[in-house]
C-alpha cells in the first residue's frame, strides 16, 4: 500500500470516528438536523415536521406492567368443567394498567362532565343501574340508594356498569386526559364537547389519539409525541398476565419461570403468611355460605360488600386487588379457548374472526355465546376463592351489570418494541 492511500483511509476512517462521536446513529429522541435517507434537513418550509421528543406523557393512575413470557389459563382444578381456558406459552407486550379498580368518585366526576358535553340521551345511558343490589329475599335497598353517590362510598369500585358503559368510560378519559394535555401546551382553554356519541365500534380504539386536538390549537398529536394512547379495557391475557405478577420470581440468571402462582400473590391459600399480618385475609371474597365477612371481633376480610379499592396488599406489580372485591370486564369477546386457536403474541378474542356465532344454538337455548357476550375475571365479594384465580373466566352480555362486575383501564405503551 502506498503512502497516499493510506493518508486518504486514515482521513476517511477520522472522519468516521468523528461523526460516530457526534452522537452516534439518529434516535426517536435524537433524530437530528437532517433526513439520514434523503439529506433534506428538517422542519423547513420544504422539509418534514420533526418535533422534539422525550417522551410519552404519564397517564395519570397508570402503573408500568413489563412484558415477557409466561402460561396463560388454569392452573387448577376445572370444577365447572367447561374446558374453557387451556393452558398455553404466550408472550404479553409491556403495558400500562390502573393502579386500583375505577370508583365511585370517578364516575361521578365522568357523569358530571358528560352532563355538560353530551346530550341528556347518553347522559342518562351512562347511569350505572343502582337497582342492581335490590334482591327479592334481602334487605338491600340502602345501597340502591346510597353506594354510587353517598360520600363515604367514594373510593368503593363502581359497579352497575356495563360492558359498554365502560368502554365509553375509556374514551371520555383518553379526550379529557389528552385535553389536559392539549391546555398545558397550548396555555388557553379549549371548548366545544368532548363526547357525544352513543357507541363507537369495535376497531375504533385509535380515534382517539388519531390526528390533532384543533379545540387546543392543534397542540396534540401522535407525530409530536404529546399525546397519550388510548385508554381502554385490558385485553383478557394483559388482565391475566397482570393479575399472574410473576415479576421478579425467577433466579438471577435463569430465563425459565420456575414459579407459579395460585393466587395474585405467593403461597397456596387466601391468608398472609408473613409478619405482623400473618393470618389476616389477602382479599375481599366469600369464605363460604352465609360467610361474607367473619363474626365480629374477628371479621376475615372485613368487608360485607365491596371495599375500599386500595385495601389489602397490592401485587408484585403494584396493582390492588386483582382478586376480588369486584370482577373485572376485559376486552374480549367470550369463546372457550384452546390451545391452537389464539396468537401467541398478545392473544386478543375480537368479534367476526374465527369460531362464528351461528355455530353456537342460542335461539335453540343450547347455548349462552353469541358476538355480544364478554369476558370478566378476578372473582368478587360474592365470590368464593375458586374465582381469585387468575385463570378462571366467566362471561356476561355486554349490556348487562351486576353489583360484583366493575373494571380498570389499561394502555399501551408507544413507542416501545418491549
Amino acid at each position: 500500500m502506498n503512502l497516499p492511500n493510506y493518508l486518504r483511509l486514515a482521513v476517511v476512517g477520522l472522519v468516521t470516528l468523528a461523526s460516530c462521536g457526534k452522537g452516534g446513529p439518529p434516535t426517536a429522541t435524537k433524530p437530528g438536523k437532517y433526513s439520514s435517507t434523503t439529506n433534506i434537513e428538517y422542519n423547513t418550509e420544504k422539509g418534514m415536521a420533526v418535533a422534539n421528543f422525550k417522551k410519552v406523557p404519564e397517564g395519570p393512575g397508570l402503573i408500568f406492567i413489563e412484558g415477557g413470557r409466561t402460561v396463560l389459563g388454569s392452573q387448577s382444578e376445572d370444577v365447572t368443567m367447561t374446558h374453557d381456558n387451556i393452558e398455553r406459552t404466550v408472550t404479553i407486550a409491556s403495558f400500562y394498567m390502573d393502579e386500583a379498580e375505577v370508583a365511585n368518585i370517578h364516575w361521578l366526576e365522568y357523569l358530571h362532565f358528560i352532563r355538560t358535553d353530551s346530550t341528556e340521551e347518553f347522559y342518562r345511558s351512562a347511569l350505572p343501574d343502582t337497582t342492581v343490589w335490590a334482591r327479592d329475599l334481602s334487605f338491600n335497598d340502602p345501597y340502591v340508594t346510597y353506594y354510587l353517590r353517598y360520600p363515604g362510598f367514594r373510593y368503593f369500585p363502581v359497579v352497575g356498569v356495563s360492558w359498554l358503559q365502560a368502554d365509553d368510560y375509556c374514551t371520555w378519559r383518553t379526550a379529557k386526559v389528552n385535553e389536559g394535555l392539549a391546555n398545558s401546551n397550548a396555555k388557553s382553554s379549549s371548548g366545544g364537547g368532548l363526547f357525544g356519541r352513543k357507541k363507537k365500534k369495535e376497531g375504533d380504539a385509535a380515534a382517539g389519539a388519531e390526528g390533532t386536538n384543533s379545540s387546543a390549537g392543534n397542540t396534540v398529536s401522535i407525530e409530536k409525541g404529546n399525546v397519550l394512547p388510548n385508554y381502554r379495557l385490558p385485553t383478557e391475557a394483559e388482565w391475566e398476565y397482570a393479575a399472574q405478577a410473576l415479576v421478579g420470581t425467577q433466579e438471577v440468571g435463569n430465563e425459565n419461570q420456575e414459579e407459579k402462582r395460585i393466587y395474585p400473590w405467593d403461597g397456596k391459600t387466601t391468608r398472609n403468611a408473613y409478619g405482623r399480618k400473618q393470618g389476616q385475609f389477602l382479599a375481599n371474597f366469600k369464605r363460604g355460605r352465609g360467610d361474607y365477612a367473619g363474626i365480629a371481633g374477628s371479621l376475615n376480610d372485613g368487608a360485607m360488600i365491596t371495599e375500599y379499592i386500595y385495601s389489602y396488599p397490592p401485587n408484585d406489580y403494584g396493582l390492588y386487588n386483582m382478586a376480588g372485591n369486584v370482577n373485572e370486564w376485559v376486552q374480549d369477546v367470550y369463546r372457550p379457548l384452546s390451545y391452537q386457536d389464539v396468537e401467541d403474541l398478545n392473544p386478543f378474542r375480537r368479534n367476526g374472526v374465527a369460531d362464528p356465532a351461528d355455530k353456537y344454538d342460542k335461539k335453540g337455548y343450547q347455548s349462552l355465546i353469541d358476538d355480544h357476550v364478554r369476558v370478566y375475571k378476578g372473582g368478587s365479594w360474592r365470590d368464593v376463592a375458586y374465582w381469585l384465580s387468575p385463570g378462571t373466566r366467566r362471561f356476561m352480555a355486554e349490556d348487562s351489570a351486576t353489583a360484583t362486575i366493575g373494571f380498570r383501564c389499561a394502555m399501551i405503551n408507544a413507542g416501545s418494541n418491549k
